[in-house]
Order: structure tokens, then sequence, then C-alpha cells
């Protein structure tokens, strides 16, 4: 299949406003004759549930938990940007554009970039609108804050609540059309399978996960915004249930995926004290806005931080990035604090931890200011910690947390299935090699409230449909098949746990597939997950039955995804022959060991073809064509 990302022609500030103008529409009349199929209700999907349905489209929308409030978009923290420049200090949305695709070390498209800048601004008027209590100043204009890779302040927030904020007021709006009856909403059901109808998707199957009961639904378009696949690593800033499958299956039916080695670290979680533990607690990015980085100047200095002077500490980020600081981005960040912990300067019972201190901060502004930004996230950390961070200085380390790769999709978040589109975290579309911080919110609300309730009308009215209902033998075999796949999942009665073989797995991939990568742990890894997935099928440990609540049984499917899915991610690993942006190859690096990209060879978006269990896949390139902005060597120095 050759590649078409469908990008409009013109100048790039007119691109979006020359496709939406060319894309064919639906009456008004019509769109009540459409069903379309929403997978997750995180802020992508919700959104897009709530305007699909104010247009008159009939939708289906599918959660994993007993409410679409419970979805992962509530754990972020820190906020949303946007180019208002309330502040007044040079932002713009060409600024905001060239930002991103700096941060993603230009591994984005330039087209979806610039129309995310450009919809940002008419996010903070939509959610203002619904309610959403962003902080203000003084005056009652919105405040904003700076956040990494950024040396303006653009950065919306409501405390250290802004995903949760945000996503009530998605649900507010989605609830309005269950009231009216255009959404019809389904809890507790896990997509099993996309169902394809003469080579589009026409449907899901899904899982009851109270009954174990198996459900066909089928609709004339398919979306999926079922976010990210860190949890592939298991130890995790992400909830517990977030997975690949959603997306994983949809690949295993002829959706490319793109880029799955593009994992980001987050630099400031809260370090790993325990082997028990089954995921990580992030501190908001917005923290670093007035927390300073650093570590003793001598290795082994085991000595309480409050008794190490100024002379002795090296504020590393201030150090070798004087110009950003402490707001390098998160990927320069993070390869930063593991520099100085291998050098023996970490912290901590396990040396793999750095100070973020705010004696200063506190000291200037006074404590009650401190409080007024980030008090919740002070309490959430003394909770977890048992220590207080007003008196001595939190103690952080990079963490698996978003995942820039994800199913590719063209200009219109369209996959290369027809009629499934892709939207959020599960998509590769805007951040490159590493996203920015408060620019998830951005791109899950952009690509639900604004971008699909275009582009799949454009779809719908464009393209012949003949009618499918559940009786099609299409949804017959994909629920035969899934059947046998969980028939097969609780016959081998094997003594091991689940979390015990994704455990293994994510040993596996953060030990050769995380912050630091080098061919030859690569090609082991790529050995022992293979080794791991054979031992999986022969000695997993599923217990009870099929028709039933079954949590176990839900979690082998998804490590059963996870294990294939982690063979795709070294491969891709292994197939970029250059460093960027969060995927670090030691064997490219410049001499003060930054990521050192290789546009000759390497500057395209990678899309990965299934080819069938046992066979290799194979690699499609788009190429990257930068016409607006020079390929340049990222400095923050």
């Amino acid at each position: 299949m050759q590649l078409d990302a469908r990008i409009p022609g013109g100048p790039l500030a007119e691109k979006w406003d020359r496709h939406r103008f060319e894309l064919k529409l639906v009456n008004p009349a019509n769109k009540r004759k459409f069903e379309i199929i929403v997978v997750g209700t995180g802020l992508a999907g919700a959104s897009a549930s709530a305007t699909l349905a104010e247009l008159g489209y009939n939708v289906k929308t599918f959660c994993l938990q007993d409410s679409p409030r419970r979805a992962h978009s509530i754990a972020a923290q820190g906020g949303i940007n946007a180019a208002k420049n309330y502040p007044g200090d040079g932002d713009s949305i060409w600024r905001l554009f060239y930002d991103t695709i700096k941060g993603g070390d230009f591994r984005a498209r330039e087209a979806n970039v610039y129309r995310l800048a450009q919809i940002s601004n008419n996010i903070i008027d939509q959610c203002v609108a619904q309610g959403v209590p962003f902080a203000r100043e003084y005056g009652g204009l919105l405040a904003n804050r700076s956040f990494g890779g950024a040396q303006v302040e653009r950065t919306f927030y409501a405390r250290g609540q802004t995903g949760q904020q945000l996503l009530l007021g998605a649900y507010s709006a989605l609830m309005r059309q269950v009231a009216a009856g255009k959404v019809k909403v389904y809890p507790r059901r896990e997509m099993m399978d996309l169902v394809l109808v003469d080579g589009s998707a026409r449907g899901i199957v899904v899982r009851n996960l109270i009954t174990g009961e198996m459900e066909s639904h089928a609709a004339h378009a398919v979306i999926l915004a079922t976010g990210g696949y860190g949890n592939a690593y298991f130890l995790s800033t992400m909830a517990m249930s977030s997975n690949v499958s959603a997306i994983w299956r949809a690949h295993k039916k002829g959706a490319y995926f793109s880029h799955p080695s593009f994992v980001q670290i987050h630099p400031t979680c809260i370090p790993v004290h325990g082997t028990y533990q089954s995921k990580l607690t992030l501190m908001s990015e917005s923290l670093r806005n007035d927390g300073r980085v650093w570590v003793p100047d001598r290795a082994g200095d085991k000595r309480s931080p409050n008794d190490i002077p100024e002379s002795e500490r090296d504020y590393l980020l201030e150090r070798k990035y004087p110009s950003f600081g402490n707001l390098v981005p998160r990927d320069v960040a993070s390869r930063s604090a593991k520099e100085v912990c291998d050098q023996g300067k970490g912290i901590g019972p396990t040396g793999f931890a750095i100070y973020l201190d705010f004696k200063d901060a506190i000291e200037r502004d006074g404590i009650d200011v401190i409080r007024k930004k980030y008090g919740n996230l002070f309490q959430m950390y003394e909770r977890i910690t048992g220590e207080d961070p007003y008196k001595t200085p939190m103690m952080i380390y990079p963490a698996i947390h978003y995942t820039m790769g994800g199913l590719w999709v063209d200009y219109n978040l369209m996959s290369t299935i027809p009629g499934l589109f892709v939207l959020g975290e599960a998509n590769f579309s805007d951040h490159g090699s590493n996203r920015l911080g408060a620019s998830a919110l951005m791109q899950g609300l952009s690509d639900g409230y604004f971008v699909i309730p275009y582009t799949i009308g454009g779809y719908l009215a464009g393209t012949v449909l003949p009618e499918v209902d559940e009786a099609h033998p299409s949804f017959e075999d994909s629920i035969k098949l899934m059947n046998e796949g969980i028939a097969k999942l609780l016959s081998i009665k094997g003594s091991r746990t689940v979390d015990d073989f994704h455990r293994e797995l994510g040993h596996i991939l953060w030990e050769y597939g995380g912050m630091s990568r080098n061919e030859s742990g690569m090609l082991k890894a790529k050995e022992l997950i293979l080794g791991l997935r054979e031992q999986f099928w022969e000695n997993v440990m599923v217990s009870g039955s099929p028709g039933e609540f079954n949590q176990t049984l839900e979690r082998a499917g998804r490590v059963a995804d996870f294990l294939e899915f982690a063979e795709l991610l070294i491969e891709d690993g292994m197939s970029r022959e250059e460093s960027c942006g969060c995927h670090f190859n030691e064997a490219f690096q410049t001499e003060d060991h930054e990521a050192l990209r290789n546009d000759d060879s390497c500057c395209y978006v990678a899309a990965w073809e299934f080819n069938g269990p046992g066979k290799a896949p194979t690699l499609h390139k788009e190429p990257l064509v930068f016409e607006n902005v020079e390929l340049a060597q990222r400095s923050y120095k």
C-alpha cells in the first residue's frame, strides 16, 4: 500500500481552512442516518462522541471503566498549551508550532503540528464556556505558567488537576448527548476485535467485563481513542488498565503502526522503591517552574539534603542548559538524570533518584504562593513518601509516561483501513519523537472537538457504504476467533501468574529499550521477548471461566498483546539508525552526549505492516518534508 498522508496544498497557515472547505459535507438530515462507534472516553473519545452527537450522528461509545469519568485523562496534572499570548511575552501560533516541531526533534509532519497550534486557542475558549475552572490572575484573566521546551508562558492550568477538570467538561458535554438520546454509552466493555467488511471498518466485537458475554456492534465508521501503550513496560505512570490491545488488534487487521519505539520518559516521577510496585506516580512537570533539580557534587554523598551546602550541589540542568535551565524538554531532563546517577551521584536508598528542591521558591514567594500553585501535588507526594516537600526536597527519577507512537493516520486522522479513525495518544501524528509537556491534552481535545467532526463527515459523504448489521458473517467469524483465543488461555493451566510475565517483559523493555539503547541490547531484547512469549503460551496461569467477571483473564489477553507488540517496538528501534528525541541510540550522539539525528536516511515516518503470525513485518516510509522550518540540531543551551 502506498502511504498517502492527504496533506492539502497551499501555504502552511491556510492548509486546514482550505481542507475544511474542500471536504464533502453530510447534510443535517442525513447525519441521523449514520452510526459511529467511539472506543475510549478520555479527552479525545469523550469530546469526539459529544461533538459528533451534537452534529446529529448516532454514536455508540465504549469504555473499560464503570464511568467515562474514570478514563486515564483524569490523571493529567500540569496543564494544556495554547498560543493565546495572555502574558504578552512573545508567544504566537507560529512559535507554538515551532516549539512543538523542535521538541519532537523534527520527526512530525509540519501540517499536522501547525493545525494543532491553530486549534489550541479554540480549545481554551471551548473549555472556559464549559465552566472548566482554569487558574486566573488577580484581574480575572486566565493565568499561564511555563512548561519544558518553551521560553514563554503558554500553559493553562487548574492547579495540579487540569486533566480531571478538562475531562469533567468533556463528560458533561457527553452526558448531555446521552440524555438527548444521541449517544449510548457501553461501560465495562473491552474491545476484542475490529470487524472489516469489504476491507472497511464496519464495527467491533467487545466483551462485557461483568458477564463475560461477547457482543457485536455495527457502524458506518469506527473511532479508536484508547490511549497509549506505556504499560508494556509494566512500571509506568499510566493507569493499570491502559493497554495496547485495541490498536494492536486493529494493526493485525491491516492498520499500519508508526514509531512504536518512540516512548516518552518523564523526568519527574516518584522513584521506584520496591519490587512489589505495580505502577509509578507522576509529579507534574509544572513543578519544574519553581523547583530546582540538583544532586550532590560528590559521588556517594549520603548526607541529608538540608545538610549539603550550596557550594557542594550540582544544579545539573542549570549548569548544562543555561538558556532553558530546569525547563528543558522531558527527554533531555531524563537523560541528564540518568547520566548523574550513573556517575554515582544519585540519592536515596537505590541511588536512582535526584532532588527537586523548592527552598529558593518558598523563600522568594512565600509558602502560601507555592501552596496555591502546587498544594495538591505536594500533598500527594507526602502521602506516598511520608516526607514534607515544603521542608525537604522531593526525590524524583525518570519513568515511562507518554507514547508518541501509535497507529499511522493521514491528515484526516484515518488509518490505512478505510473508515477506521484514530485520535489522541492512540495515533502517532503530532509529537514526533518527544512530546512537550502540556501538549497531550491539547492534542486529545483538538482531535475530538475540532478535527474529526469535519474529516469523518468527508469520509461518510464521499464513500458508498452498503448496509451492514450485526447479522453479517464477519461478526460471527470474529466472535468465534476471539472465543478460541480465550479458550486457549484458559486451557494452559500453568504455574506462572500473568503479572509475573508482565513484570519480566517490562524489565526487558526498560533495560534494553528504555532511556538508552544500543544494537547488542536490542538484539538481546528481541531474543528474550521471543522466549518469554513462548513460555507465556506454555505456562501462564489463568483461573476462572470466560462467562463471568474475570480480571485474570482480562490481564492475560492484554499481556499476550504486549508480548507481541514488544517485538515490534524493538524492531522499530533497531531499524532507526539515529538518535532523536526520546529514542537515544548510544551509537548516535554528539560530543556532549545529546541525540544525533540522521536526516539523510531517517527523516521519515515509520509505518509497520503486519504480515501474519511469525512473519517479519514490512516497514513503509512516509518521507517528512520540511518547507517552513529548517532542520537543525536541537539545542536548549
